[in-house]
């Protein structure tokens, strides 16, 4: 027995359990070494006109003994001699693949080659470490590798346990190739090896991981016919089935991200969404782009019609698959796409990624990066023009997922906003429909200097707030938002540049966007303000009262100029408002450090209620103005769509007044 040509037992155990992670990938990494194999011999024919191979008989076969307990992977490769099985295999980390690449075997002599052989203009050798065959020792005993190299006639098998070392021995072998026999260990209460073994499982890995290796993968695989009816059958026979085998081809081969758009039909592209991604409907918009220069690589996504069902589960992860040269690295690499388009789906296929010795993930982030901004660039111009030509659609689209794009802004503090607000839709109050924030400032009348919007649990109770029909009655729009999170994205947002409007010399001015529910909004004429000055003073008494009467409950009582047709109305100071500090306060954990609304409980001192106010202060009937006032302050939570603080009082002071 010869010994590795290193420390073996350290550093093959390293490879074995520690660098891979997942034992099912041992057949991606034999499949890759075999259409190495493969891609090798037939370079070589390209450059030596004494190989003669016809490249449709090139392929690899994989093979299993569910009784013996055995998976082989074959291929019609350059197959390997002694020497080869000796230097590759008995020297762990030693990678032929990597020797020929660096040799510029695979490119000289090629200058001569039809470019439009897509192999010889696209060289693509996977294998780089010289460790992807040691991942049999993962749910293998024992590995047994039988080798011919092109144009010798001699074989040699390559045995080892994984263990102590290996053995070298001559062997038969009808031509060029490799065999890589690998004897699964005995199954356990934690793993079941004897999976691997069968014809659903082996399929299913190599459908997973290396459908789209470029050479064909057979596989010899069990069906069942009905027997052929007997010609003396009576009317009483009952039919009878029979197993056969026969070889099918299990990979596709030729991915469909590779072929120019021209190429695939809407209805391929839409198979391939809803096979790979599991969804019963055709996508929204399929985006393809294929993209050369520092880095090379193709990409097909899509945007789903609609949101998946645990989309907003904890469980859920964005990603999109990663190929490096048609074999699968990772099932969802996040990096890919940023959290605010985790909803879309596709894959990501390059071969000038540079992975770690694993082939599990990247060594170079920045790579990874490079493709995610342009991406994420692509993603955001095929949303752009989806709302620009098809509104419906993306009406459609917005009710699935615009709560992700919202979310985007507000958890980036605002820095995505660039990318994120010209797509964002609100429901506008004026026009009755969804409209976008350029739209908005696109009909504000010509004096308009800001956004407007309220944010309350639903469309129909913010339409017929006060303070909403006194900003239309004004001539201003205001955007209606009733989800949870938009409040927070408005606040993130704190502006908006339109992309077309500029100003008379040529500049572009940001809008700020204001609560209506909020500060002094700059709708208030000198004439109100002077107005409301002097109502102030002349009832500085009666504000004091109502004020004291709220227990605290607000900053201070003060004269509207901005409602006219209700009592009373309730605004805030600063920068939290009142919808704000309900949804901190509903949020689990929140006892303690939640930051309070500075309320301010403005009056109409024009409306018949305020008269009945004044009489109770003039008849020094205390009791009157505080009932009267709270029930205007609960009164004026409820019109917000808020909870009061104790309803059985309120209807108490109701039913008294009632009397």
């Amino acid at each position: 027995m010869r010994k590795f040509k290193t420390e073996s037992k350290k550093l093959l155990d390293l490879m074995i359990n520690s660098i891979y992670t997942n034992r099912e990938i041992f057949l991606r990494e034999l499949i890759s070494n075999s259409s190495d194999a493969v891609d090798k011999l037939y370079f070589r024919s390209l450059v030596d006109e004494t190989v003669k191979i016809n490249r449709a008989d090139l392929g690899i076969t994989v093979a299993f003994d569910a009784d013996e307990r055995t998976i082989t992977v074959s291929d019609n490769g350059i197959g390997m001699s002694k020497d080869d099985l000796d230097k590759n295999l008995g020297t762990i980390a030693h990678s032929d693949s990597f020797e020929f690449k660096q040799s510029g075997l695979d490119k000289a002599g090629l200058d001569d080659v039809s470019p439009t052989d897509e192999i010889a203009a696209d060289v693509d050798i996977i294998g780089q470490f010289g460790v992807g065959f040691y991942s049999a020792f993962m749910v293998g005993k024992k590995v047994r590798v039988v080798s011919r190299a092109y144009g010798s006639d001699e074989a040699w098998a390559w045995e080892s346990n994984g263990i102590d070392g290996y053995i070298i021995s001559e062997a038969e072998r009808a031509s060029h190739g490799t065999d890589v026999i690998v004897y699964l260990k005995d199954d356990t209460d934690e793993e079941t090896y004897s999976s691997f073994a069968t014809q659903q499982g082996l399929t299913n890995l190599i459908k997973k991981y290396s459908n789209y290796v470029r050479y064909p993968i057979q596989m010899e695989v069990t069906k069942s016919r009905m027997k052929e009816r007997p010609a003396d059958a009576g009317d009483d026979y009952t039919p009878e089935f029979e197993n056969y085998t026969e070889v099918e081809t299990v990979n596709s081969m030729i991915p469909i991200w590779k072929r120019k758009k021209q190429d695939v039909t809407d209805e391929e592209y839409n198979e391939f969404y809803k096979t790979d991604f599991h969804d019963f409907e055709d996508p929204l918009r399929t985006i393809s782009l294929h993209a050369e220069g520092t880095l090379t690589y193709d990409a097909l996504m899509y945007l789903p019609a609609h949101a998946p069902f645990d989309m907003w589960s904890k469980d859920y992860k964005r990603g999109l698959a990663l190929y490096s040269s048609g074999v699968l690295i990772m099932d969802k690499c996040e990096e890919l796409v940023p959290d605010y388009f985790n909803f879309v789906r596709g894959v990501v296929d390059s071969a000038d990624l540079t992975l770690n010795i694993s082939r599990e993930t990247l060594q170079h982030n920045s790579q990874l990066r490079a493709i995610a901004r342009r991406l994420e660039k692509k993603i955001k111009s095929e949303l752009a023009a989806l709302c620009a030509e098809d509104r419906e659609a993306y009406a459609g689209f917005f009710k699935e997922f615009g709560r992700t794009l919202k979310y985007g802004i507000y958890s980036s503090y605002g820095m995505a906003k660039d990318t994120l607000a010209d797509l964002l839709l609100f429901y506008s109050a004026k026009e009755e429909r969804m409209i976008t924030l350029d739209e908005y400032v696109a009909a504000a009348p010509a004096e308009a200097d800001a956004i407007y919007f309220a944010a309350g649990d639903s469309i129909g109770r913010l339409a017929n707030m006060p303070i909403v029909t006194t900003v239309l009655a004004k001539g201003y729009d205001v955007l209606l938002c009733d989800e949870n999170v938009d409040e927070f994205c408005m606040m993130a947002l704190q502006d908006y540049t339109p992309k077309d409007a500029t100003e008379p010399d040529g500049s572009t001015k940001a809008w700020p966007i204001k609560n209506v529910g909020g500060d002094d909004l700059g709708l208030t004429t000198e004439e109100e303000k002077k107005k409301a000055e002097e109502a102030t003073e002349k009832n500085a008494g009666l504000f004091d009262a109502m004020k004291e009467a709220l227990s605290g409950k607000v900053e201070r009582v003060a004269v509207s100029t901005r409602i006219s047709d209700a009592p009373v109305m309730l605004t805030t100071e600063g920068a939290v408002s009142l919808q704000m500090a309900h949804l901190l306060k509903e949020q689990p954990g929140s006892d303690e450090g939640v930051p309070e609304a500075k309320i301010v409980m403005e009056v109409n001192v024009d409306h018949p209620v305020f008269a009945v106010l004044k009489e109770a202060q003039a008849s020094g009937d205390a009791q009157k103005v505080e009932d009267y006032t709270t029930i205007l302050f609960d009164q004026a939570l409820l019109v917000e769509g808020l909870p009061i603080e104790d309803p059985l009082q309120f209807a108490q002071r109701i039913s008294a007044l009632m009397k």
